[in-house]
């Protein structure tokens, strides 16, 4: 398992506080028994998982498929986990909107708190700041992130779970990633990708966008005045009829501001980026940047690039909206209290406090 994305019907609105209230209880007691059980790396692989997140959102009773099942079980989990970080050494930072910026800030509270190492710290703070990065600059698919949590343990293993959202789709998209199995942040960190639609997307962190990414850097620290005169070209209304590109090509003539264009690209150039992921992290960077770079690359040097979606699966599972069935409180209160039952019982023997997970149907014989 490495990480993944999953495609969900965007809807607007919260959780009703009855439930968020049952959300938080039921998610403490579950990821405590995990953590207890497999400890809290597993618990953490699991989290990547974009199947068994979506499985965890459904048995926490929210809706089965929307993207309010990222934000409420991402807001549910770091509520219900609060005054628990030290015992079960997990830390959920960031959430959604204006909190996903103070991320970093929380991470490094955190990791001072659980007695992680400077270097622990900044590095969690890093990968924060580049998933995010990839997924809106590296990987542009049309989704605007707005929710972006980072989990992590006392050990420094970290998880991003990310969401943007696309209007006009109608759609969300979440993002997975997982610290243990990311041997590189620009070239296919994600795995697994799940989704139910797909869209023109340039695609840098694909293998046969490589050339592109490399091509990208050395344009900056080479001819600088070509490069502007490219840039220049791409902006231009008649350039296709020019360039004679091929029919099966989505590429169009893009709107790029050339004066905002060119002072980023002198920045840029002062900072003499050696690879593709420096140049990513470097502050200003965004989309056009790296469109521009890619369009140069590509289509007036030749370079490979992927234009395909990277999203291949489908799924559904049942939830909130009374699919399959509408939520029990009862039932719901009843496994919370279950739980609660097994997690006091601290001392149980392993296979009595699976046995209790069963009893609930959260796990299977």
């Amino acid at each position: 398992m490495r990480t993944g994305v999953a495609n969900l019907p965007l809807h607007f609105g919260s959780a009703p506080r009855w439930l968020f209230d049952r959300m938080k209880s039921l998610s403490r007691q579950i990821t405590q028994i995990i953590v207890w059980d497999y400890g809290p790396e597993e618990f953490l692989r699991r989290l990547s998982d974009p199947f068994w997140f979506q499985a965890f959102g459904c048995v926490l009773g929210f809706d089965w498929h929307s993207s309010g099942i990222t934000t409420t079980v991402g807001g549910a989990l770091k509520e219900g986990l609060k005054g628990l970080e030290k015992e079960l050494g997990i830390v959920v930072a960031g959430g959604k909107g204006a909190t996903s910026r103070k991320t970093p800030q929380h991470i490094q509270r955190w990791g001072e708190k659980l007695g992680l190492s400077s270097k622990s710290v900044s590095q969690l703070i890093y990968a924060s700041k580049m998933s995010a990065k990839v997924d809106s600059s590296a990987v542009q698919d049309g989704f605007q992130l707005y929710h972006h949590n980072l989990i992590f343990t006392s050990s420094g293993l970290w998880v991003v779970i990310q969401q943007g959202m696309n209007p006009v789709l109608r759609a969300a998209r979440r993002y997975h990633w997982l610290s243990s199995s990311l041997s590189d942040f620009v070239e296919e960190p994600h795995a697994g990708i799940i989704s139910e639609k797909k869209s023109t997307t340039l695609d840098l962190t694909a293998k046969e966008s490589r050339q592109t990414r490399q091509i990208s850097v050395g344009l900056i620290k080479e001819d600088f005045s070509q490069l502007i005169k490219d840039a220049k070209i791409l902006s231009e209304e008649n350039w296709p009829s020019v360039l004679n590109l091929p029919a099966d090509h989505p590429i169009r003539s893009e709107h790029f501001n050339r004066k905002r264009l060119e002072k980023v690209l002198r920045q840029i150039k002062e900072r003499g980026p050696n690879d593709f992921e420096t140049l990513l992290g470097i502050q200003g960077v965004g989309p056009k940047t790296i469109l521009a770079l890619s369009l140069i690359s590509e289509l007036i040097y030749g370079s490979k690039l992927s234009w395909k979606d990277p999203a291949r699966y489908s799924f559904a599972h049942g939830g909130k909206d009374g699919h399959p069935y509408p939520v029990q409180r009862e039932t719901y209160d009843r496994s919370i209290q279950i739980l609660k039952r097994a997690l006091q019982k601290a001392k149980l023997l392993r296979s009595e406090k699976i046995h209790a997970l069963k009893s609930v149907g959260f796990l299977e014989d």
